[in-house]
């Protein structure tokens, strides 16, 4: 009986208790979190700016959503629902603002609301347009903050030394505010007050300091990045024990001096970059310790001698730069244990000896194209070499232009411009379905036109001029081939017969493409931008990027013959068009008025008659 009373009287409490808890839930549930004050304040400081989505176009370079998050701040709704805000969910005070890329335009003054927000412990503005706001005393109240970002905003004048205030930070990005700049001995009481800092970003910014030594001693720090700081003085020589750190950024520092920092065995760095003449000596056999390196860039550095064996160990490593050091030897053969390579910079050096295991831009390499195992790699840069011979085959290499390509390799850019390459196009180049620039200018290359890389659905940029191929182009069993083409120069070799109108016809990029509603932007990623050399109103221009929205055809100096279509009319994205040095004949059509775009014809030497379109 004891026990059955007992059960009705736990079952009785629990009852209640669930009443009380749920009525309280739906209690808070219904109220509105967001204080009063905090949303004025809030509301004031939208006020303050306009709207213009230039102000956040950078967002668009690393693939960020932008788009104006202010807009869904109404008076009279609760802000803790607003984008961008985020409540505390106790308290209902506002302890996150992330703003960036919010097409903000305006003038954040010393008196703004945003620091009537005392319990921020997050606030992001990166990526707007603050023209004319200095990064003031007032950013320092926020004595809760733990993460502040204000990278890339247009800040200018002196950094406030209140910012070193904030001793709770642990990630502070203010980066590339390139017209601001630290007091003196601003940047070293920074330093020396943030303790917690997992994350310091400073790149663009005047920092004119000697390296702070003790910054090395922070076992917390994960990401520095003190890029074109104008840092001076030599960097330790001593052992590096920072177990944390992934990412070390020290380029364009050109008053800072060493040899290649030493790491401890016991570390997880990713990603490191120096430039500097003033970096100097030898690569250590240490190098090779460096096991979780995915990305590694010596840019214009004064590092000499061979590169040692001990790269090979690398294996995480995505990208290897090394461009205009002083390094000189062979190329160690280790460098074909790094599979998962992506990108490989090591032009403007001083290697030397037979190719066996590397082809490399810009160097005095000579002799055959020997035989490779990287099959991740994406970019292949042999130009302004003097490689000969024929296209070797029997190898697995996807990216000398092997006989044989394996499926499902991610070759997207190969520019063999400017060697003596010589025989046939290999027809495994149909494997490349990622392919997207194709530059074998300037060779010895004698075949008939590729028809076949028509199928390539994502082709843009073909180069075959100054070789030796020949023949009609004659018509293309594919159906619509080369829609994605908006480069074409064939300038320069022995085809003949007529223009090839089925392939104009099917240029689908170089038509209606409306720019208007089209993000501009660069053939290439962060790593390796394309380039390209054309031929414009008469000279010779390199392109050292290539953006999507440029088109041009270039069929000069060839033997086609007979009449210039009228298809050519609707290519009326155009840019340059050259058929000169030809024996065209006839009258140039009148479809001709619908390139409107066009900024550079050239007909000349052809053997054309008939007035030329005025308008």
């Amino acid at each position: 009986m004891m026990s059955k009373l007992l059960l009705l009287l736990c079952f009785l409490f629990f009852l209640s208790f669930s009443q009380l808890f749920s009525s309280s839930f739906s209690f808070s549930n219904s109220t509105k979190l967001c204080p009063h004050h905090q949303a004025i304040a809030l509301l004031h400081f939208k006020q303050s700016f306009s709207i213009d989505n230039s102000s956040s176009w950078y967002c668009d370079y690393y693939d960020v959503t932008f788009y104006p998050k202010t807009e869904s701040w109404k008076k009279g709704s609760d802000c803790c629902s607003w984008d961008g805000v985020t409540c505390d969910w106790v308290t209902g005070h506002v302890i996150e603002l992330d703003l960036s890329c919010s097409w903000l335009f305006g003038t954040i003054h010393s008196n703004t609301t945003l620091f009537h927000l005392p319990h921020l412990q997050r606030l992001n503005l990166a990526f707007n347009n603050f023209r004319g706001s200095s990064i003031s005393a007032g950013f320092g109240r926020f004595s809760s903050l733990t993460h502040l970002n204000l990278c890339d905003s247009e800040f200018s004048g002196p950094i406030s030394p209140e910012i070193s205030h904030l001793s709770n930070l642990v990630s502070l990005d203010l980066s590339w505010n390139i017209d601001t700049e630290f007091a003196p001995h601003g940047f070293d009481s920074l330093v020396q007050n943030l303790t917690k800092l997992q994350k310091l970003h400073l790149g663009g910014i005047s920092i004119s300091s000697i390296f702070p030594k003790f910054l090395l001693n922070w076992a917390s720090l994960v990401s520095l990045d003190l890029l074109d700081g104008a840092l001076h003085g030599r960097f330790p020589d001593h052992d590096i024990h920072l177990p944390k750190l992934e990412v070390l950024d020290l380029r364009w520092n050109n008053g800072l001096s060493g040899t290649f920092p030493q790491f401890s065995e016991n570390n997880s760095l990713t990603e490191l970059y120096l430039s500097s003449k003033n970096f100097s000596g030898e690569l250590p056999a240490s190098i090779g310790n460096l096991k979780s390196l995915k990305i590694l860039v010596l840019h214009n550095c004064g590092f000499s001698g061979s590169i040692p064996s001990s790269i090979g160990n690398l294996k995480s490593l995505m990208v290897l730069a090394m461009p205009g050091c002083e390094f000189s030897g062979s190329i160690p053969a280790s460098l074909g244990n790094l599979t998962q390579i992506i990108a490989l910079h090591l032009d403007r050096n001083h290697f030397s000896g037979k190719i066996s295991k590397l082809d490399l831009s810009h160097n005095k390499l000579t002799g055959h194209i020997g035989e490779f195992q990287f099959d991740s790699l994406e970019y292949i840069d042999l130009s302004m070499n003097e490689l000969h011979g024929s296209i070797p085959g029997r190898n697995r290499f996807h990216g000398i232009i092997p006989q044989t390509f394996l499926k499902g390799n991610a070759i997207r850019n190969l520019d063999f411009n400017g060697n003596q390459l010589e025989g046939l196009l290999p027809r495994s180049l149909i494997i490349c379905r990622k392919l997207e620039v194709l530059d074998l200018g300037n060779n010895k290359i004698n075949d008939t036109f590729p028809h076949w890389l028509g199928t390539l659905p994502e082709l843009q940029v073909l180069v075959l001029r100054s070789n030796s191929f020949h023949g009609h182009i004659g018509c293309s069993k594919i159906k619509s081939p080369f829609m994605s083409l908006r480069i074409i120069d064939l300038a320069y070799n022995d085809f003949e017969g007529d223009l090839p109108e089925m392939y104009l016809r099917s240029l689908k990029a170089t038509m209606n493409v409306d720019e208007g509603n089209m993000t501009r932007k660069y053939m290439g990623d962060s790593y390796y931008q394309d380039s390209v050399m054309v031929t414009i109103k008469g000279l010779e221009i390199e392109f050292v990027k290539i953006l999507n929205t440029f088109t041009t055809i270039d069929l000069s100096s060839n033997k086609f013959q007979g009449e210039i279509p009228k298809s050519i009319g609707n290519l009326n994205s155009l840019r340059g068009l050259n058929l000169s040095h030809n024996s065209l004949a006839g009258h140039i059509p009148s479809s001709f008025k619908n390139l409107k775009l066009l900024e550079s014809l050239d007909l000349s030497s052809n053997k054309l008659m008939g007035a030329f379109l005025k308008n």
